[in-house]
């Protein structure tokens, strides 16, 4: 084997022995170049060190090689994510990372199947939940450490939190803004447990926007000078069309699946007031087509009609927030087909901590204040609404993760929540089309979909406070077809 050091060189390197000119090396290279040509960096690395007998290496790169293997539910009902009831006792199974069989009578496994079985003893089958409004990097770390701690610390703790998010029974999350591709790829490499993600990379803010979280001694900008925010990914700061055009790209040229643009005034930034309205309708309009341009779409940060309205004109395809929302702007919604993602923020054990008396916790109280309309006002429109979470900055709220989604029983029936934070979320995100991450669709306990799904001890439509104690409740937490988490007796 020579090196490719070019003609120029061939007398240096000719008569060099060398271990690269072993025959059995030669082959290896061969075999190696093969599988990264056929399968990719990891599994092509794994068969070059299965040739030199080494050991090792994170289970989904061995998985590659491992028989099919299948999972059967036996004696379940079904919550299958659309239905406001449970189905009689079935039984599901699994190969691979799919949902293959649902049927009221014994299933007969193929032989040369390697099988697990599963008593469900008459036990509730779900899907795994979704959580479409997360900030997985931000969401247990103080502000302040977030703002001036080494970008190594905020992935130590995204890695925690990503792996209590998934033994919550949140088998996916739509990260609303931060740096999460790292995680998102190790999870998916199977180097650690997490859920599933749809990135949306940083967000996009204008100047003194809710993304914006310079220091006023920041200001006047230097040009060209990058935030220490925008350069480990939190934030993009853009205040033209085609500075917001360029930073949309980057982020779909990352991996982004959707974009994430703040159109109005937010609770935790410094700078700007609840009421305003943020980016002109052709700097929206930039981020909007270059998300449709990628196949995608684009969803933004908002509470006020003003900001909702000219998002709207703009085409965005989802609202986030709106806690402020009059009738008019929320019949708009609806005529249009737009999805909106509201929280249930209320002034309760789970809001984000802010001194009594400073801005941001006035800010607080105005968004707080307009909840139970928002919610009444969906409901009244129709509006295909979606829930998260969208805890920040606060690991004891992030904990009660579940326990924020029953506080929706203020204004929805147990299986419209189950539905909401299954099947509906679902098809939010599958609003990223060819751009969503995984392949397969998610939310639901259909043949055909993929493998994420909840074993429950109980029926949450009778007792949906079951999932606030998933440590307890969650018998099995199971995400593409592998079991994360199985004590069923």
């Amino acid at each position: 084997m020579r090196f490719r050091f070019g003609t120029k060189y061939d007398h240096l390197t000719s008569d060099l022995p060398c271990k690269c000119c072993d025959p059995v090396l030669q082959t290896l290279t061969h075999r190696m170049n093969a599988d990264l040509r056929r399968r990719g960096f990891f599994v092509g690395a794994a068969a070059m060190l299965a040739g030199f007998g080494l050991a090792g290496l994170p289970s989904a790169v061995q998985a590659q090689a491992t028989p099919t293997k299948a999972v059967l539910f036996e004696n379940v009902r079904i919550f299958d994510g659309m239905s406001e009831t449970l189905s009689n006792p079935s039984n599901v199974l699994v190969i691979g990372n799919r949902i293959t069989s649902i049927s009221p009578s014994p299933i007969q496994i193929p032989a040369d199947l390697s099988v697990t079985r599963i008593a469900g003893g008459g036990r509730t089958l779900m899907p795994g939940m979704i959580d479409a409004h997360t900030h997985i990097m931000f969401a247990t770390v103080p502000q302040l450490a977030v703002l001036t701690s080494d970008i190594g610390f905020i992935n130590v703790a995204a890695v925690k939190a990503a792996n209590d998010t998934l033994m919550r029974g949140f088998t996916s999350i739509r990260d609303m803004g931060g740096p999460c591709f790292g995680l998102k790829r190790g999870i998916d490499a199977g180097l650690v447990p997490g859920p599933r993600i749809w990135p949306s990379g940083a967000f996009i803010s204008q100047t003194g926007g809710h993304g914006d979280f310079r220091l006023p001694i920041d200001l006047p900008a230097r040009p060209d000078d990058f935030t220490y925010s925008e350069r480990v990914g939190g934030s993009a700061i853009a205040d033209d069309p085609g500075t917001v055009r360029k930073r949309a790209r980057e982020q779909l040229a990352l991996g982004a699946s959707q974009i994430k643009i703040m159109a109005g005034g937010g609770v935790s930034s410094a700078f700007d007031p609840l009421d305003v309205t943020q980016f002109t309708l052709e700097e929206m309009e930039a981020g909007v087509g270059a998300s449709e341009n990628w196949g995608t779409y684009a969803t933004v940060h908002a509470y006020t009609p003003k900001a909702v309205a000219q998002a709207v004109a703009a085409g965005v395809r989802c609202i986030e927030h709106g806690n402020l929302l009059d009738d008019e702007t929320v019949a708009l919604l609806a005529e249009k087909g737009i999805w909106w993602c509201l929280q249930p923020f209320l002034d309760d054990q789970d809001a984000t901590p802010f001194a009594e008396g400073s801005p941001n916790r006035r800010k607080q109280l105005q968004m707080f204040s307009g909840t139970d309309a928002a919610y009444a006002l969906a409901k009244k429109h129709k509006v295909k609404t979606a829930w998260g979470t969208d805890t920040l900055f606060d690991d004891k709220a992030a904990a009660r993760q579940g326990a924020q989604l029953t506080k929706l029983t203020r204004w929805y029936k147990p299986a419209e929540i189950l539905k909401m934070a299954t099947g509906d979320n679902g098809q939010l995100l599958a609003l990223s089309g060819l751009r969503s991450p995984y392949e397969g669709k998610l939310g639901v306990v259909q043949e055909g979909a993929l493998a994420d799904l909840l074993l429950v001890d109980g029926d949450p439509i009778a007792d949906i406070a079951l999932i606030e104690d998933p440590a307890k409740n969650f018998l099995v937490i199971m995400k593409d077809g592998q079991l994360n988490k199985n004590i069923a007796a």
